[in-house]
């Protein structure tokens, strides 16, 4: 009787553990994870596309096809999107709008920015041949890269992820020093027309380098720089560098101006700058991810 009351126990005990390996089994195969990996190979062909259409200067044919990519790639990921229409010193603004904003948010709930240029200058005026200072920039990491990097993470996000986030792809920013334009016609726009203050505005520029090392901005919102900073280290990414190097004027600066915490995330240690060879070539899948990953993390943090 002892050696079958210990066989039926065995049984029974048995029987308990493959039930609950199975219920286990299947909450691994269904639940969600808090960041899907960023896919660094896709945001590099997203580089590559940018710059095989064409220069993406306002009013050309480059222009117009990425603009109507962008628009699509977001709804094709169930994105809710607007195109900003304005006029700045008399160009025409065309911003790109992502939203995410989940349904059943509450009024108080966070709302955060993830900003990119997707323009590309008109000339070349950097580079060291005179010859080609007169040709349109290709903007593969100035432009491209953060386009690709907002790309993907509108691809990667949880769905559960709650806050009310916008992307948004700015035109006409990189035009200045050249008559009859200015630098960050697009931000000024889109930040002169909002309704409230968003909580926090995350600018991504030049961050495809393969020789990656993005310091912190000088202009930038501290507490904000210091988050993301640390948001790199817990990754174990060395290519954010928690020291302060350049202070530079880009599309964060109109958010700044406005009272809204903002932040630049820049490589501005970049040796093709508004030179014709900043071509696909110079850009890295590895920083793509490494910028892309630590944003997913720093987006689910907050």
């Amino acid at each position: 009787m002892l050696k079958y009351t210990n066989i039926l126990k065995i049984i029974i005990l048995s029987a308990v553990l493959l039930v609950a390996l199975i219920v286990f089994g299947f909450l691994l195969l269904t639940r969600r994870t808090p960041a899907q990996k960023f896919d660094g190979a896709q945001a590099l062909k997203d580089v590559a596309y940018q710059v095989d259409s064409g220069a993406r200067t306002p009013g050309s044919p480059g222009h117009a096809k990425v603009l109507a990519w962008i628009k699509g790639e977001l709804e094709k990921a169930e994105w809710g999107v607007e195109v900003q229409e304005a006029t700045q010193m008399g160009h025409p603004v065309q911003n790109i709008i992502g939203i995410r904003q989940p349904a059943g948010s509450k009024p108080g709930q966070k709302w955060l920015i993830l900003g990119a240029h997707y323009d590309s200058r008109l000339y070349c005026d950097q580079d060291p041949d005179p010859a080609k200072r007169f040709l349109p920039m290709p903007g593969a990491n100035d432009g491209g890269s953060g386009v690709a990097v907002l790309l993907e993470i509108a691809r990667s996000l949880p769905k559960e992820f709650r806050q009310n986030l916008w992307l948004v792809f700015f035109d006409t920013e990189d035009n200045g020093d050249i008559p009859g334009w200015d630098w960050l016609l697009g931000s000024r726009a889109f930040v002169s027309t909002l309704p409230s203050k968003p909580d926090a505005a995350v600018v991504l520029d030049m961050i495809g380098d393969a020789d990656l090392n993005i310091f912190m901005e000088g202009t930038s919102t501290v507490s904000l720089s210091s988050s993301i900073w640390a948001q790199a280290a817990s990754l174990g990414y060395r290519q954010f560098i928690p020291t302060v190097k350049y202070s530079m004027e880009d599309d964060q600066t109109p958010f700044l101006k406005a009272g809204i915490p903002a932040v630049d995330v820049i490589d501005f240690d970049y040796p093709y700058w508004h030179t014709c060879e900043d071509t696909t070539d110079k850009v890295s899948a590895q920083s793509l991810s490494v910028v892309g990953n630590t944003m997913l993390a720093w987006l689910a943090s907050q």
